[in-house]
């Protein structure tokens, strides 16, 4: 895993910082969250990480949530007054859970990244 190129751990970084700064208003940075998903999965891809599929499936997932948000937003919404019923939200579901298996995998690899450091570290 050392020769691992430089651009692609700027571009893994660069995946996060996106997904970050969607993720303080998960509505409106919703494309800044489907983009930066779908470069961490490019970029584990390459490296051949092995959470590569999680990461693919997780961007997909807010990928075609996100694509429904946009969608059901053109046709005026659901529920309420709108001519959708609310069942329509279903289609949004992926969103969420993709953003949040995201999170817990991010989290899951710094402290594993933690452990292993220290566990090196060790004499």
């Amino acid at each position: 895993m050392k020769d691992i190129p430089h651009w692609t751990r700027i571009g893994y970084i660069t995946g996060v910082v996106l997904f970050i700064l969607g993720s303080f208003d998960p509505m409106e940075g919703s494309i800044l969250i489907a983009l930066g998903s779908t470069l961490i999965a490019i970029i584990t891809r390459i490296n051949k990480d092995r959470h590569r599929r999680a990461f693919m499936v997780n961007a997909l997932c807010i990928l075609v949530g996100v694509s429904f948000l946009f969608y059901l937003s053109y046709r005026g919404g659901f529920g309420g007054t709108s001519d959708l019923s609310m069942w329509w939200g279903i289609l949004i579901i992926p969103y969420p859970l993709g953003w949040l298996l995201n999170v817990v995998l991010l989290v899951r690899r710094i402290f594993e990244k933690k452990k292993k450091q220290l566990h090196n570290k060790k004499p």
